[in-house]
């Protein structure tokens, strides 16, 4: 018979994982999602051919380190738990391309995440952090990073070596400016900065020429901003749509 690769979603909720289920050593997909787990054993480094691993939904305060020794492992879900930190050892993971840790209880990530070079979506929403993990500056292959709804206060110049974002997503956080490195991601499509405490703009942002508009609904491609205690004339210049700000940015601001 061909070996087990996936389990599929348990009926019953656990509150424990069972112990047989280290035994399927081939196993690629793991959902576990939505239980009441508190803890993951050490044995979770017996399922080395793990590509997918889901955990959101559960009750988990911390991760084993044992999480380190799953080197297949491409995408990890672990949102809706309780963490309050990552264990360095997440940083072995090298061939993570997907990665949420939201609605958690996290304020600060490892250094050791800076080696996820193939990460491309990473979303750390509705978490405890006030500053830009430095990590996250280096991890290049990012196209989507979600920072919504944590206590950040600025972003770091730093932002400008992400040339690959197509996504950034930073409402409902307390930042009170724009560093112009972010005028340097060309790529953007999507960038969401409502509901923050900005009052103006850098002059350069006329250069994300992909932000088609001044975008309303969440789900909107376009720029999020009206949103702001925005100064004037901003704003009123912002009633002409995104071509005007534009082109008033382009002007000098006159």
């Amino acid at each position: 018979p061909q070996p087990q690769t996936s389990v599929p979603h348990p009926v019953l909720v656990l509150q424990d994982v069972p112990a047989d289920l280290w035994e399927l050593q081939e196993l690629e997909k793991l959902n576990l999602s939505l239980n009441s787990l508190k803890l993951l054993p050490p044995q979770l480094a017996l399922l080395s051919n793990l590509v997918v691993l889901n955990l959101w939904g559960n009750q988990l305060s911390n991760l084993p380190a044992e999480i380190g020794q799953l080197k297949r492992l491409r995408v990890l879900f672990i949102y809706r738990n309780r963490l309050t930190e990552v264990p360095e050892e997440l940083g072995s993971c090298t061939q993570l391309e997907v990665l949420s840790l939201a609605n958690n209880h996290i304020s600060s990530l490892p250094s050791s995440l800076s080696n996820l070079s193939r990460l491309r979506k990473l979303n750390l929403s509705h978490n405890l952090i006030a500053h830009v993990p430095g990590c996250v500056y280096s991890m290049k292959a990012l196209v989507f990073l979600d920072l919504s709804c944590n206590h950040l206060e600025n972003l770091a110049e730093n932002i400008q070596a992400l040339v690959e974002l197509k996504i950034l997503i930073m409402e409902g956080n307390i930042l009170h400016s724009l560093p112009r490195g972010l005028c340097f991601l060309t790529g953007l499509e999507l960038l969401n900065l409502d509901f923050n405490d900005i009052k103006d703009v850098p002059q350069e942002m006329h250069r994300l020429s992909r932000l088609e508009k001044l975008a309303c609904h969440p789900l909107d491609k376009g720029l999020h901003i009206i949103h702001n205690p925005l100064l004037k004339p901003l704003k009123e210049v912002m009633e002409g749509g995104l071509s005007a700000l534009f082109s008033y940015l382009k002007a000098g601001g006159e």
